[in-house]
């Protein structure tokens, strides 16, 4: 019975993602966002991917490593007056990156609250059992290159973290099966990041090619990177990474059971 409703759950994803409501679409399309992130909707369908996902604006929401704050920029607004957000990061130093981003906005970020979140060293990010959703966006890579074991310690952080029924959604660069894994290329193979968040309790409960990107071969030089916004490779080549866009990526929905 469980397979049968794993399947029915996995053919309904193919279908496309559910309807992003009028808070989300408010704040992808809110003047604060740096006109350069906002330029990366095109290939990062955040409305979608988000929806898909099942966020709602009264959820408590961690988003591991979240950077330059891509992903912030639209979850700190959508989450301010009902939810909460958690970015789960690097431990905030003064004058660092995100607290000058906070500092610029105030009534976009002055409700997000920073978690400690680095691996292999510390993960004070939530306490047990506080979060309804964890969110990851093109990290899996980062951690897996560290080894299985710091990986599946990351994974066990996320799940420790949820409620249960939580979710985690995660959004990777995807490789193809039958290339050979490297992970220092940015790729990785789809079952195996599925493979790993099961080891650590997870659900499989929904797939997505929101993110997908078939003119994506996945074997630049420079990896993944050479491809924009990065543009590794600078002139060598920018017209035909230009032409293909962002990666190819793979977008999952686990659930802790």
């Amino acid at each position: 019975m469980k397979r049968l409703i794993l399947a029915a759950m996995l053919a309904a994803s193919a279908a496309g993602a559910a309807h992003a409501d009028d808070a989300l679409k408010a704040a992808i399309a809110g003047s604060h966002r740096a006109a350069a992130n906002s330029a990366r909707d095109v290939y990062r369908h955040p409305a979608e991917t988000l929806a898909f996902f099942g966020i709602k604006p009264t959820m408590t929401v961690v988003e591991l490593a979240p950077g330059g704050g891509w992903y912030t920029e639209i979850l700190a607004p959508y989450l301010r007056e009902k939810g909460k957000l958690i970015a789960a990061g690097s431990a905030p130093k003064e004058g660092d990156n995100f607290s000058k981003k906070v500092a610029a906005n105030p009534g976009i970020y002055d409700k997000v609250q920073r978690g400690v979140f680095e691996p292999g060293k510390t993960y004070n990010f939530a306490a047990p059992g506080s979060a309804d959703m964890v969110l990851t966006f093109r990290n899996v890579h980062n951690w897996a290159d560290q080894g299985d074991d710091k990986l599946k310690t990351v994974f066990k952080a996320a799940y420790d973290s949820l409620k249960p029924g939580g979710v985690l959604g995660v959004v990777e660069h995807r490789l193809p099966a039958a290339r050979p894994a490297s992970y220092d290329t940015g790729y990785m193979h789809e079952a195996y990041v599925i493979k790993m968040l099961e080891s650590a309790g997870f659900k499989l409960a929904a797939k997505s090619e929101i993110n997908a990107n078939p003119k994506d071969t996945a074997d630049h030089k420079g990896g993944v990177w050479a491809l924009p916004p990065v543009l590794t490779n600078k002139d060598t080549d920018r017209a035909k990474y230009l032409a293909i866009g962002e990666s190819d990526r793979m977008t999952l929905k686990f659930v802790k059971p």
